[in-house]
């Protein structure tokens, strides 16, 4: 599942950047959105990674929302926009997408032994807890602590990348400004 799901958290991110929510709680959104997704037990009914995402997102989004005393008028309307039109990828999504899931796939590979082989058949392979724990011969407390561990390994690198981009363009925005000024 994690491969069908992770390289699409810049997407989401950028929807709920378009959706005016505020950076700080986009970071919040996309950790919920991770939790409530590692808290499955059977992901065999996900045919869509990035439609599940993006709707497991608009729930977390619509769960704030009512949990919020004040609520905007306009951010009810805006909930609508997490919804996924039914539409085949473009070549360039096709291959920022392929970019994207090889990306993933050496955040998956630089996972300590245990927790990537753990992580691998929980998330990718979607083994059963029971499963894993039987064929590697420890409790179902350590694959859960090994899958949970990896997807936090896996995040934080995503996050780190992320905020390297960041500084890379504000780098660049800088220069920029500056070349203008003289």
């Amino acid at each position: 599942m994690g491969s069908n799901i992770v390289p699409h958290e810049g997407d989401l991110r950028a929807r709920l950047r378009r959706m005016a929510v505020a950076e700080d709680e986009i970071g919040d959104i996309v950790q919920d959105t991770y939790l409530k997704l590692a808290r499955l037990d059977d992901v065999s009914h996900i045919r869509d990674g990035r439609a599940y995402f993006f709707t497991a997102a608009r729930t977390v989004l619509v769960d704030r929302i009512r949990r919020d005393r004040i609520v905007r008028i306009d951010s009810l309307a805006e909930v609508d926009a997490l919804a996924l039109a039914d539409e085949g990828p473009g070549p360039e999504r096709r291959v920022s997408a392929r970019l994207e899931l090889e990306r993933v796939r050496a955040l998956i590979d630089a996972l300590p032994d245990r927790c990537r082989e753990i992580f691998h058949m929980r998330r990718v392979e979607a083994l059963p807890q029971r499963e894993i724990a039987a064929r590697m011969g420890v409790s179902e407390e350590v694959v859960e602590a090994q899958a949970i561990r990896g997807l936090k390994l896996i995040l934080k690198a995503i996050a780190e990348q992320g905020r390297d981009q960041e500084q890379q363009q504000d780098n660049l925005r800088e220069r920029n400004d500056g070349k203008q000024r003289n």
